[in-house]
């Protein structure tokens, strides 16, 4: 490895792209640009990676890994049913471990033994980032120019500004964005006072859910836990995480208002959409309840909380997570059927499941005429199950009479 380069995490935007000359000023090191596009959308890969060239690097890498996030870490996300405190479908720590492989690669390819990133040191990412970058190479450097090198976003400007950058600098920008197709993560600004009700410029994913279109009935079919069709017609999981996004996010589904517990001991007010992620969790979710027996399903909501734990603080490559990877899988075998739902007015409701490998048996729940269930066993059964409580019961009568 070389000790002159460094390969930069490259957005496009303005903190990056000022990097890009800060990192060679600061250190003397020549810097690699590396742009992974994860559906943020925006611009075109070769229009960055110019712009890139353009601010002084040595070289550019480009990667359109769209596909790649969406069958590598979304699906994943959707077995796992991957919700941080209940909510959060972790939009931005899915994207990191795969930005990571990528910078991995270009830094091996490129011969530089120093990684940058543009986060802060008060946030989540910088550890998502260092975390996952030397689990995968745990001989590699680690810097970030605003946390180590100074530069601030006052900075930037001045620096973009003196430097004739070809990047658009302004002091007024309310919010930190971060989006790509499982969602999009809104923060700063007025909404860091938590009594401040976000604005409808907050949202580009969704649609305001109080003036709906007519409800939209969608049929999801899942094998062994991986979305595979929309309405009978077969996608790929990009297609079909970016079509939910579209019909979910125009019946505005998957707004999220929520103080978060960050990594870093602080809370943080995070303004969330996600609709197709939110959408298809639910699906997937109701198909478990139809095929998970019932002790398993018990269980795997508890790997699910820890699974998204784990995620959320930048631990994807860690031994934990990737045991209960093998405990997720193996329990989509039978996450096989349809889930029908109608998508409407801010709400996912699911109305209609199948399943030819559901646990649900007609005879035994019906209570009319051909109930194949023996209710006699049912005196014997609740005998033994509330004995210990009955005898502990008996204890507490006799003792509270002395």
């Amino acid at each position: 490895m070389s000790k002159d380069r460094v390969v930069l995490a490259y957005s496009g935007g303005l903190d990056t792209s000022v990097a890009i000359g800060w990192i060679g000023e600061q250190t003397g090191k020549e810097v690699i640009a590396c742009a992974v596009d994860v559906g943020q959308g925006g611009e075109d890969l070769e229009v960055i990676r110019q712009r890139a060239l353009d601010c002084g690097a040595v070289d550019a890498y480009v990667a359109d890994a769209k596909d790649e996030f969406a069958e590598e870490y979304c699906l994943p996300a959707i077995k796992a049913n991957g919700l941080y405190m209940d909510q959060y479908p972790l939009v931005s720590a899915l994207s990191r471990p795969l930005i990571c492989t990528h910078l991995v690669k270009v830094a091996k390819d490129f011969g530089a033994d120093t990684v940058a990133h543009g986060c802060t040191g008060k946030g989540n990412d910088q550890v998502r980032f260092e975390v996952s970058l030397t689990s995968q190479n745990p001989e590699i450097k680690c810097i970030s120019p605003v946390r180590d090198l100074a530069l601030t976003r006052d900075v930037a400007i001045k620096y973009a500004e003196e430097h004739e950058l070809p990047i658009e600098t302004t002091k007024h920008n309310p919010f930190s964005i971060d989006q790509n197709v499982w969602g999009r993560a809104v923060e700063t600004g007025y909404l860091e006072d938590l009594w401040n009700p976000p604005t409808k410029d907050v949202y580009v994913y969704t649609d305001d859910p109080a003036y709906p279109p007519i409800p939209d009935q969608v049929v999801i079919s899942f094998k062994q836990g991986v979305p595979v069709a929309l309405d009978g017609q077969e996608m790929s999981s990009l297609q079909i995480i970016q079509e939910m996004n579209r019909r979910a996010g125009a019946q505005g589904i998957g707004r999220l208002d929520m103080v978060e517990d960050r990594l870093v001991g602080i809370k943080s007010r995070e303004i969330y959409e996600a609709p197709g992620a939110v959408a298809l969790i639910i699906a997937h979710q109701n198909l478990e309840n139809l095929t998970l027996e019932r002790e398993q399903g018990r269980f795997k909501r508890q790997v699910e909380q820890r699974w998204s734990e784990l995620v959320y603080e930048g631990q994807w490559y860690s031994p934990l997570k990737g045991s209960l990877d093998a405990f997720v899988e193996d329990s989509q075998k039978y996450v096989t059927g349809d889930i029908r739902m109608i998508l409407h007015g801010g709400r996912a409701v699911v109305d209609g499941r199948r399943s030819t490998v559901g646990l649900y048996d007609f005879n035994l729940a019906t209570y009319d005429s051909g109930d194949s269930f023996d209710q006699s066993l049912s005196r014997g059964f609740i005998g033994i199950y509330g004995l210990s409580t009955q005898l502990a019961a008996a204890r507490e009568q006799k003792e509270s009479k002395k």
